[in-house]
C-alpha cells in the first residue's frame, strides 16, 4: 500500500489506494472531510456521483443525506484519482455500504455519466426517478454540471 501522502502529493493515482478514517466534515452531498489515523485531514469527493451545488434545488438536502450516513463514522475510502478541485476521488464504504450508490438511489446526486456508465448505478438512478425520490420530485431538475456552467 501506497502511503496516503504519496497518493495526495500526485496530479492522479495509477491504481486504486485504499485508507481508513473519521468523517469530521460534509461540504456537500459529494464531498466530506476526512480524519486519518495519522492525523491527516483529506477531502474526498465522492466517484461516480454529482450532487446538487449546495445553493441549488436539493442541494441542502443531499448534504444532509451524506452527513446522516457518514459524519462522525469510521469509513474507508478507495482512492483512484484526484480530481479538478484537488480532492481525492474514491468510493465511499461505511460497513460494507456503498455510501455513493446510496446517494444516487435515495434521489440526492445523478450518476456523472462523464465518469462512469456502471450499470448498477444507472438502475439506481432510473428507480428514483421512477419513484420520483427526494431531486426527482421536482418536474425538470437541473443536474449540477450544467448548474454551474450558468
Amino acid at each position: 500500500m501506497i502511503p496516503l501522502l504519496t497518493l495526495l502529493a500526485g496530479a492522479g493515482v495509477g491504481h486504486a489506494e485504499t485508507f481508513s478514517g473519521q468523517v469530521v466534515g460534509v461540504h456537500d452531498g459529494d464531498t466530506l472531510t476526512l480524519l486519518t489515523a495519522t492525523a491527516q485531514t483529506v477531502k474526498v469527493g465522492l466517484a461516480n456521483i454529482d450532487a446538487p451545488e449546495s445553493d441549488q434545488a436539493y442541494g441542502q438536502a443531499a448534504k444532509l443525506g451524506l452527513a446522516n450516513a457518514v459524519l462522525g463514522r469510521a469509513i474507508t475510502v478507495d482512492a483512484t484519482q484526484r480530481d479538478f478541485y484537488g480532492r481525492v476521488v474514491g468510493q465511499v464504504r461505511y460497513q460494507g455500504r456503498d455510501i455513493n450508490l446510496e446517494q444516487v438511489a435515495n434521489g440526492l446526486a445523478w450518476v456523472y455519466r462523464q465518469f462512469t456508465d456502471d450499470p448498477v448505478y444507472l438502475q439506481a438512478e432510473q428507480a428514483a426517478i421512477q419513484a420520483e425520490i427526494g431531486l426527482w420530485q421536482d418536474p425538470a431538475p437541473v443536474a449540477p454540471w450544467l448548474f454551474r456552467h450558468h
